[in-house]
């Protein structure tokens, strides 16, 4: 059975062109390929990477966050009530309205007290700002640094320069060190982020972390195995180029160097439309969905490895949409922290609830006044 499944897994119409079989990737006369057994090594390498983060943001991110004078803000803490924590942690963590009327029944306290507890509970749950800046000090150092190496990987190679080139030969082309070192680097570090999203700062776009991690992991180890590197070399120094600017503005955010934030956002808005919505589904994905079928007949691999890339666009158009609503805020109102983060509660209304509260009351006054009461 375990042979049947085997067999099916590695059936080479799967991954690899017709006419190529993986006897014609076994390492010989000074080419060294790329080999599924490699890919155990990115488990150990995020697990370093997870430990070198924690070097980073305890010895470094942290020492920079008190020199910065970044603190946390001052949160009231939700007063003891064994009841409302049990349906806190138990049910919900934002009650509906009718479950509000039935805890206050239960606690003999006001509906308005029993708002207060939840808001001052949700808070104590959510990361504080010095948390916000080390995770985004680590990010940005870590995509500075991997993007720095992804150039000086690619700059001296004709694919850089000729897209064509990146399917001369395919499938039998060399692996690189270079690549090697570039691809265990990069998975590692989003096997990495995909193991601490339980622990990281929550976003609104979780879901969507989640599925941007998996199907980058995904692309990346298909890639690796049917020798997809050059383009997938590509991919990952288009990524990481936009999203230095994204935490270097986040750090100086939240550091209140707010001209400097909000001059990093403006370049990296302009620098993610370019890269993500241009370059690559005109140039990337065009360079995969075109160009192989002239130097091979479509296979399942060809398939597969597109349709990821299509999955990873649905979330650039996702993200451009909330790039853009920050962007509106920034132009028109005042923008603050991360649209994405899940904000602090203050004990009072917003202006938006109390309107609405406001609305609702002069609606029901009209309808009874219709009634004739």
């Amino acid at each position: 059975m375990l042979q049947t499944v085997s067999d099916w897994l590695w059936w080479e119409r799967l991954w690899l062109p017709v006419g190529v079989s993986w006897s014609d990737l076994e390492d010989s006369e000074g080419r060294v390929y790329a080999k599924a057994s490699q890919l155990y090594a990115v488990v150990p390498c995020a697990l370093c990477i997870l430990l070198v983060r924690y070097l980073f943001e305890r010895y470094l991110a942290t020492p920079l966050a008190d020199a910065w004078g970044v603190r946390d803000k001052v949160r009231l803490t939700a007063e003891q009530n064994p009841l409302l924590e049990n349906y806190f942690c138990s049910q919900a963590r934002v009650p509906s309205q009718a479950d509000v009327r039935f805890l206050c029944k239960k606690t003999s306290w006001t509906e308005r007290r029993v708002q207060v507890w939840f808001r001052r509970r949700r808070n104590q749950e959510r990361p504080g700002l010095r948390k916000r800046f080390c995770e985004a000090s680590w990010r940005c150092v870590f995509y500075f640094f991997a993007f720095v190496y992804g150039v000086l990987a690619l700059y001296d190679k004709p694919w850089f320069y000729n897209l064509k080139e990146v399917w001369a030969g395919f499938p039998k082309q060399s692996m690189l060190q270079s690549q090697y070192w570039y691809y265990l680097l990069e998975m590692g570090f989003y096997l990495s982020l995909l193991l601490s999203l339980t622990f990281d700062v929550k976003r609104k776009d979780f879901k969507e972390q989640v599925i941007h991690h998996t199907a980058t992991l995904t692309l990346l180890s298909f890639s690796w195995i049917s020798n997809y590197i050059r383009i997938g070399t590509l991919v990952m120094a288009v990524h990481d180029s936009a999203d230095i600017l994204l935490e270097g503005a986040k750090v100086f955010n939240y550091a209140k160097w707010h001209k400097t934030a909000n001059g990093m956002f403006v370049v990296f808005t302009a620098l993610f439309m370019m890269t993500r919505l241009v370059i690559f589904p005109f140039w990337l994905i065009h360079c995969t969905w075109v160009y192989p079928l002239e130097e091979f007949a479509p296979f399942f691999g060809y398939y597969f490895f597109n349709v990821m890339l299509l999955v990873l666009q649905m979330l650039h158009i996702y993200w451009a949409v909330l790039i853009s609503r920050m962007l509106y805020k920034f132009i028109f109102s005042k923008l603050e922290g991360d649209d994405r983060s899940d904000e602090d509660e203050a004990d009072s209304d917003s202006p938006k609830e109390r309107n609405h509260k406001l609305s609702h009351r002069n609606g029901s006054g009209a309808r009874g006044r219709a009634n004739g009461h």
